[in-house]
């Protein structure tokens, strides 16, 4: 019977790994790209669930709210790249800035309210729990999900190949040589950060429909989430996924072994009190396996004479 349990509950952990798997995305470009670390993702990860559910609740279709809510995530990452690059605030700080400052402006979006619900069955939602199972196929969130990040990577990949995506990577690679080339780098910092904290907002519109409301608290320990999903990415696919594409995809199916590993802790007795300390043993085992590895493989060289 716990078996069964834990089978009927692993469509449900794959499509929450999926959603959370975009933010994964989001905080791949800050994180790897640009090489910063922003902290204003736990801030937006609230504040595009509020924006999309207030939206919808008030009569706007659910691609508009979404929208919306992207917008309102750059909106946020810009704030954070005008403290960083204009303020010369350190881009950490920065974050908890603006992490610090969205939670009184999401608290005025749910209307004073801690939260804020929204029903599927009087809205069309776009993803929902409820969506799993006993739904046509292209009602279903594992697919919708799955068409969605399949589009956001496709963006991505085009966008990044384009002179300014390029110009952002080399921003992230070595700032000092882009400067030198002429290349705005505190333009392409707050833009990097725009789209990073867009794309979050995004995932956060998704996951309020997919619980069925928006919190003002959904994105506390969102960042170690995002970041546990890009390491686990990197090491477990880092030697298939070479290419940009296929890394955005690993970091998206990281999000999804993230999520089942959980699952299969929960399913094994662990009080749900202790998930964000199993996060945070899981970011560090993942951090530190590649180190480890790597250490490994210099003292066994050394061993076999292979360095001199």
């Amino acid at each position: 019977m716990d078996i069964l349990n834990l089978i009927n509950a692993l469509p449900g952990a794959c499509a929450q790994g999926l959603i959370w798997g975009i933010m994964a995305i989001g905080v791949y470009i800050t994180y790897k790209i640009l090489d910063l670390a922003d902290l204003t993702v736990d801030g937006t990860m609230a504040t595009g669930g509020a924006v999309c559910i207030m939206m919808m609740l008030n009569g706007y279709s659910v691609g508009f709210s979404l929208l919306c809510a992207f917008l309102a995530g750059m909106l946020a990452g810009f704030v954070t790249g005008i403290l960083h690059t204009a303020m010369g605030i350190p881009a950490i700080l920065a974050g908890i800035l603006t992490q610090l400052g969205l939670y009184s402006v999401n608290l005025r979006i749910l209307g004073n309210k801690s939260n804020m619900a929204i029903s599927v069955d009087n809205y069309d939602l776009l993803v929902s729990l409820r969506h799993i199972k006993g739904v046509p196929f292209f009602q279903n969130t594992l697919v919708v999900t799955v068409i969605i990040i399949a589009i956001l990577i496709a963006v991505l990949y085009w966008f990044f190949g384009t002179e300014l995506g390029c110009s952002i990577r080399a921003t992230g690679a070595n700032p000092r040589m882009s400067c030198a080339q002429g290349i705005n780098v505190n333009f392409c910092k707050i833009l990097g950060l725009m789209l990073s904290n867009g794309i979050v907002a995004l995932s956060s519109g998704l996951y309020a429909q997919y619980q069925g409301f928006a919190d003002v608290q959904a994105g506390r320990g969102a960042i170690v989430i995002g970041l546990a999903a890009v390491i686990i990415g990197q090491v477990i696919f880092g030697r298939i996924c070479r290419n940009f594409a296929t890394k955005l995809l690993a970091v998206a199916l990281g999000a999804v072994i993230y999520y089942l590993v959980l699952q299969v802790v929960l399913w094994l007795g662990l009080n749900a009190n202790d998930l964000k300390l199993i996060s945070a043993i899981v970011v560090a085992v993942f951090l530190a396996v590649p180190v480890l590895l790597e250490k490994w493989k210099i003292r066994r060289a050394y061993s076999e004479g292979g360095l001199k």
